[in-house]
């Protein structure tokens, strides 16, 4: 099984990609399951063309003890496994704690065992790495940290902050960061700007992705660009970089 967490600011493009990266794999015959680590809860819904999901979290209030691991699960696009993890009431309580508790209750219900998932995506708010937003990173959860930025100063600010948590992790038996995924805004000086994010963090782009109105037309679709314009180069994209993804993690 591989485990795969991507991190990245607010409104970078991270459900976005995250959720075409498990159309893609699950195009390839892997069995996908993604997990959305945001209170937005809104990580899976272009897979299975929701506007809501109930979370984890919802459930464990709503059932208690009666809550089934069916009842956190959504099936999608060519049998992705989704899930939310939820936050709390807004005002009210702490969204890392949230992600921990929705984390905890799908390892006690044998999650994993179950679906056997071939990959297991994690989908991470990045803006602060504390608590419960650093749980994907521990032992037994993702073996490899991807960071989505553009070159915008605060995406790529974001960025550094997950390097350098990852970094203090380092001897715990966390996962290691696998790359950095340079998600376009045509920015002046993009490409450098992340060039030296790399260098910085001692790390690599392993992967593009362009700006392009598919993946807008394709949200409005409830869809993802690869399930919605399969033949499109962006869709092509999306290919190659879940591509690059497995490789990273298989050497």
């Amino acid at each position: 099984m591989i485990k795969i967490a991507i991190y990245g600011k607010g409104g970078i493009g991270k459900s976005t990609t995250v959720s075409n990266l498990s159309a893609a794999l699950a195009d390839q015959g892997l069995r996908v399951m993604q997990i959305g680590c945001d209170p937005k809860a809104d990580s899976t819904l272009s897979l299975h063309g929701q506007k809501h999901v109930d979370t984890v979290l919802d459930l464990v209030r709503q059932k208690g003890k009666a809550l089934t691991l069916d009842d956190m699960v959504k099936i999608g696009y060519k049998g992705v496994i989704c899930v939310e993890a939820g936050g709390p009431t807004p005002g009210l309580g702490c969204a890392g704690r949230g992600i921990i508790a929705a984390l905890d209750k799908l390892k006690e219900k044998g999650a994993y065992d179950v679906y056997k998932p071939d990959v297991v995506l994690y989908d991470v708010l990045g803006d602060v790495v504390c608590g419960g937003f650093s749980m994907p990173m521990r032992g037994g959860y993702a073996d490899k940290i991807f960071v989505i930025t553009s070159g915008e100063n605060m995406a790529i600010h974001a960025a550094a902050n997950i390097a350098v948590a990852l970094e203090n992790f380092q001897g715990r038996g966390y996962a290691t960061l696998g790359g950095v995924i340079l998600n376009r805004r045509n920015v002046k000086d993009e490409e450098k700007k992340v060039q030296e994010l790399c260098e910085d963090i001692h790390s690599q782009i392993v992967g593009t992705l362009s700006r392009s109105e598919l993946v807008t037309d394709a949200e409005d679709l409830g869809k993802t660009v690869i399930e919605a314009f399969p033949e499109s180069e962006m869709a092509q994209e999306y290919r190659n970089l879940a591509s690059a993804l497995l490789k990273c993690c298989e050497e």
